[in-house]
């Protein structure tokens, strides 16, 4: 099994429109081999801290994700989106390995 954690700092005022953008989300990735579980965690002492949690069979099912054309769509509208703020934020990227359950 393989995690990987993307956290990203939003203004603390805009942290539930981006909440929104998230249960909006498309979920293509949900289509992809190996992808097992999507969650949006909010630090509840932090509101603006979001971290996306993604649960994968393994590291090279995520990477082929990551090469996937459709990784890349969605990465490419979040380009656009309207508030230039948030589009500009780049996240913290975490990955682990699943060494015992």
């Amino acid at each position: 099994m393989y995690i990987v954690h993307s956290t990203f700092i939003v203004p603390s005022e805009k942290a539930d429109e981006v909440i929104s953008i998230y249960h909006n989300r498309s979920r293509i990735v949900e289509k992809a081999k190996g992808f097992q579980r999507f969650l949006l965690l909010q630090n509840e002492n932090k509101a603006g801290e979001l971290t996306v949690f993604m649960e994968w069979d393994s590291k090279e099912d995520f990477i082929s994700w990551v090469r996937s054309e459709d990784y890349k769509k969605i990465h490419e509208l979040e380009k656009k989106y309207p508030d230039q703020e948030l589009a500009s934020i780049i996240p913290t990227i975490t990955k682990f390995k699943v060494v015992a359950t």
